[in-house]
Order: structure tokens, then C-alpha cells, then sequence
């Protein structure tokens, strides 16, 4: 793995000698025939649109641990939160379109938040050049046991509940929106900045349920802290087989969390292939497949294309239940 460097040296030490003996000898060397040396030669930087610590943060760290030994350069993570991860794409949008700047992408910044914020706010996948999808996170609603709720149906028979969600233009805000709107449950819904901070709530019956991605509460799940209720992805998570999804219950409520790694627009199309070659690997690595699941992710290692496709169309999808339902997310 760290041959890598080594064997640029000795590459550039023969070119720099080739092209000395050519100028001794008085031979022409024209900028094509100097060698250049193969991308990467200096660190590449990740930036994170979240703090530190969170499975945003964790997924680029371990990506970037694993791919920084196939490529034989440090790939340092850079965290910039703000706007749900709008500060930190639009800081790497500005960057040189060079393969040594890249960013994780939350699907949710550009499917979900662009129906909270203002069109000047948005930010969209025409930005970036996608190099690869990542995981899957899911999100799980659930109640504190003084709630006394065990289901969805259980939820339409209480009034007055309370519902915690991790922010304004997340999908925690929309899953929950949907299920309220669709299920006439009644309830207040109350944003919190993460989904840290509304597990504790739902622990403190300050809300007594809440909407999280399932990371941030199957430790108190399974202490019996927290009951889970629904998850909100296609199929049942792997990481909680006894609960169903809100489709099994008979509502449209599509929701989970995906994630990628995207470059500068203009990306040289052989710098993101290698760049795509070095996630693949770590890919197959033993110890990246373990932070999946102790992290409760799900695999989600997709082409750049695919993902701009999936995600284009779940865009669509969310706009046009929001309108159905008459969801504004940037009142709820």
C-alpha cells in the first residue's frame, strides 16, 4: 500500500534523467513528450457537509481510510456544516475540477430540502459530476413507552402527540408529514436541529415519538427505552426484521437516507475513474464491509449514473406526494 509514493519517486527520478540526457545531447523535448506523472500526486481533500461524529462524517472517514491506501495519498476529511450540507457542496462546487476536491452528498439535500428552502438555496445533482453511491441509512419512528403506542394504528386512536423530527428539508421531516397527513393521525411536529437531540427528547418526554435514522436509536431499542414503531424504506431493514415498513401498513411514504461521493462539474472523466475504482475496492474491503454493519448501513454502491437516475426520479416522487397531501416543509 504505501509503495505508492516510492514508486512515483523512481518513476520521476528516470524521466527527470532521460530528459537531461536528451538536452545533452541537444534533442528537442516538446511538452508532449514530458512524462506527467499519474493521478494522485498530492492529498485529496473530502469534504463533509455535517459535524463530526455523525454517520455522514463516519461514512466519509471510513471511505476515505480505505481509498486513501489504494490511491497512496492522504484523503483528509474537512468538516463544513450548514444548511443541511448546502455549505459545504456549494464550497466544493467553487473548487478546481481537479479530482483532489470531493464531497459526500445526502440525497435528501437535493431531493427533500429543495421543497423547504428557497430556489436561490437549492442546490441540485447538475452541479456536481457524481463518482459513486454509497449506502443506505433508514429511518424508524418510535415512541417512548409512556406513549403507550406499539403501531400506526395505535398512533390514529391518540390526540395531541407530539412528533420530533431531525430538521426542516430532512427525511425525517417528510416521512413523518406523509404518515401524519395520510394516516389522519393528529399531532404537532417538532424539529430539532439532528437526530440526536430528538432521540433525547422521546427518552425525556419532551415529544413523545420521533423520527431518526435508524443509527441514532437502535441502542436504546434494544435497550427497551424506545419502542420502534415503522421504518420508512421499500423493504424491511435488515437491522430491524420485526418492524414494518409504512408501505406494508398501505401508506406512500418511500423515505430512507442515500448517500455518494461527487466531484467539482468538469471532472476529468479518467481522474473519476480512477477515483470510482479506488471506492470499489474499498468496497470489497473486509473492514469497510464491517462499518457497515456496525453501523446499521446499508450498501448502496451504485454507478454515478444510476444514482443520478434513482435520485432524479425521487425527487419527482416527493414533489408530487407533497403536493397530493398539501405538505408545505417549510411550515411544518
Amino acid at each position: 500500500m504505501k509503495a505508492f509514493p516510492l514508486r512515483r519517486a523512481v518513476v520521476g527520478l528516470a524521466s527527470a534523467s532521460a530528459v537531461l540526457a536528451l538536452t545533452a545531447c541537444g534533442g528537442n523535448v516538446g511538452s508532449g513528450s514530458a512524462s506527467e506523472e499519474e493521478f494522485p500526486t498530492k492529498p485529496i481533500n473530502v469534504t463533509v457537509g455535517a459535524a463530526a461524529g455523525g454517520s455522514t462524517d463516519l461514512i466519509a472517514r471510513a471511505i476515505a481510510e480505505g481509498a486513501s491506501d489504494d490511491l497512496g495519498v492522504a484523503m483528509p476529511v474537512v468538516n463544513k456544516p450548514g444548511a443541511n450540507g448546502a455549505l459545504a457542496l456549494k464550497e466544493t462546487q467553487g473548487k478546481p475540477a481537479d479530482g483532489y476536491e470531493l464531497a459526500t452528498l445526502n440525497a435528501s439535500l437535493v431531493t427533500i430540502t429543495p421543497l423547504a428552502v428557497s430556489e436561490s438555496e437549492a442546490v441540485s445533482l447538475d452541479d456536481v459530476d457524481v463518482i459513486v453511491g454509497l449506502s443506505q441509512d433508514d429511518y424508524v419512528m418510535v415512541a417512548s413507552p409512556e406513549a403507550g403506542v406499539k403501531s400506526v394504528e395505535d398512533l390514529t386512536k391518540k390526540d395531541n402527540l407530539s412528533f420530533g423530527t431531525t430538521g426542516v428539508g430532512t427525511g425525517s421531516q417528510l416521512a413523518q408529514a406523509l404518515l401524519l397527513k395520510q394516516a389522519k393521525i393528529n399531532g404537532t411536529e417538532v424539529p430539532f436541529d439532528s437526530g440526536a437531540p430528538a432521540v433525547t427528547a422521546v427518552l425525556g418526554n419532551q415529544v413523545q415519538v420521533a423520527t431518526v435514522q435508524l443509527g441514532e436509536a437502535k441502542a436504546q431499542i434494544d435497550a427497551g427505552k424506545l419502542v420502534p414503531i415503522v421504518v420508512f424504506s421499500t423493504e424491511r431493514n435488515k437491522f430491524l426484521q420485526d418492524v414494518p415498513t409504512a408501505t406494508e401498513e398501505g401508506y406512500d411514504i418511500p423515505v430512507s437516507q442515500y448517500r455518494a461521493m461527487v466531484a467539482p462539474k468538469g471532472t476529468p472523466e479518467e481522474v473519476k475513474e480512477r477515483l470510482k475504482t479506488s471506492f470499489e475496492n474499498t468496497f470489497k474491503t473486509e473492514a469497510y464491509q464491517k462499518f457497515n454493519e456496525q453501523n446499521l448501513l446499508t450498501p448502496k454502491e451504485i454507478s454515478g449514473e444510476e444514482v443520478i437516475s434513482e435520485w432524479t426520479e425521487l425527487a419527482k416522487k416527493y414533489k408530487d406526494l407533497t403536493a397530493e397531501y398539501d405538505i408545505d416543509l417549510k411550515q411544518s
